[in-house]
């Protein structure tokens, strides 16, 4: 019972990195795929990692996996965070259709 349950987690995680991906792919600017892969792979990435946990038990395996969740959920939105403000620093436009600027009143 507890492999079906970790499989299934995996499951879970592997269509948010896909979700993610296809985030990465038709969304229209920077700021949108940041936001995209930001989102979806860290949800992702920590569901395999607590579906490997699932699996393996408290073994090397298992407690690495565990380490590595708050790990990804405290890096990955800060790169992501830092990606986008460099980027709206160095000029890169943002998409036409976008309703709003908040950082434009801040520079």
């Amino acid at each position: 019972m507890i492999d079906i349950a970790g499989i299934i987690i995996i499951c879970v995680g592997v269509a948010f990195d896909l979700f993610g991906c296809i985030g990465l792919i038709r969304l229209p600017d920077v700021y949108n795929r940041l936001q995209a892969a930001t989102k979806c792979v860290t949800l992702g990435t920590c569901g395999i990692m607590f579906g490997i946990f699932v699996l393996s038990g408290f073994n090397s395996l298992g407690i690495k996996s565990l380490i590595c969740i708050p790990f990804i959920l405290l890096t990955s939105p800060t790169a992501a965070h830092a990606l986008a403000r460099g980027a709206y620093i160095f000029g890169v436009r943002l998409w036409d259709k976008s309703r709003m600027d908040e950082y434009k009143a801040n520079k």
